[in-house]
This record gives C-alpha cells, structure tokens and sequence, in this order.
C-alpha cells in the first residue's frame, strides 16, 4: 500500500508524515506512541495505510486505515454536515410612504407567512422623488410593521434611512 501519491491539501500518509514518534489509532491496533518505523511496519503488515488525522498534536495522531475508504467516509460526513446546516433566506417587503390599509393588511399577512416559514424580512419604505419629505411617516409604518409582528418575530435592527430607502430587519423568535 505504500507509495502512493497524495496532493498538497489532504492528509500525509505513509512515508509521507514527517515526525519521529506518533500517537497510533484505528480497528485491530493497540493503541500507544510508537517511533514512526515501527507504526508504518504495522499498517503495512495489515496491507492498510498509515493516515495522519490530528499533526498538530504532541506526537502526532496516525490511524491504521485504508486510505481510499477514509477519503470516502470523510466527504460522506461532510455532505451530512452540509445537509443539517441551514441558510438563512431573507425576504423583502416593500412599501411606499402611503400605503393605505388594504395594501398594509395584504403585506403584513406574506410578512406573518415568512416569519412561520423561519424567513427573515427586510421590510423597506422606497420614497421617490419628494416623498422624502414623508420620513416620519415610513418610520411609523415600519414601527407599526414591527409592533403587529412582535408575537412571531424580533426585531433586529431599528428604522434606518440609507439613501431612499428606510428599512427595518425582522427574525423569527425561537
């Protein structure tokens, strides 16, 4: 099993591993320190490779495996892994500084579905042209926005103005 070629970012193996003594683990091995000849001897007499898992240890972690199989079992955790991660998906409401009743009942109702599907929400106020002069009153929409969803949601971050937009980031409570 011996001689094979490894690239740069993966594990050593072999006579690759450069220490003198290593820590040895693995099926069918007593564990211990053992100078580095006698471990590869071991893995060898096993037709097994001799994997450097941990080199930052004081000595060295080696394990007694079939390398090809490690590799294998390795992407298999991390595709598990990637699987349980969750993304965090962020959603955005838009509003204009006259939003009438209706059109605000209609939005907070998709904000209240996206907060129980475990979305985040940017809800926004754009002003176009002079509807600037109105930055209080998409404040108090927003504000309002929040207060309605404070039993489903927290807010993460205050109304701010940035350029024409005020916008406002609201999460799910746990």
């Amino acid at each position: 099993m011996r001689g094979r070629v490894i690239k740069e970012d993966q594990h050593r193996i072999n006579e690759n591993i450069v220490a003198k003594e290593v820590r040895l683990v693995g099926e069918n091995v007593e564990q211990g320190v053992y100078p580095i000849s006698q471990a590869l001897d071991i893995a060898d007499r096993q037709g097994l490779d001799l994997v450097e898992i941990s080199p930052n240890a004081a000595p060295p972690v080696c394990k007694v495996v079939d390398y090809q199989k490690f590799l294998y079992q390795q992407k298999k955790r991390e595709k598990e892994m990637k699987k349980k991660s969750t993304t965090v998906v962020v959603k955005e409401i838009r509003f204009g500084p006259q939003t009438d009743e209706h059109d605000y009942n209609f939005k907070l109702k998709h904000a209240q579905e996206f907060i129980r599907q475990g979305c985040k929400i940017r809800a926004y106020v754009f002003f176009k042209g002079r509807s600037i002069l109105f930055k209080e009153q998409g404040e108090i929409l927003l504000l309002r926005l929040a207060n309605d969803l404070e039993e489903v949601a927290k807010v993460e971050s205050m109304p701010e103005l940035e350029g024409k937009k005020m916008s406002v980031m609201l999460s799910p409570k746990k």
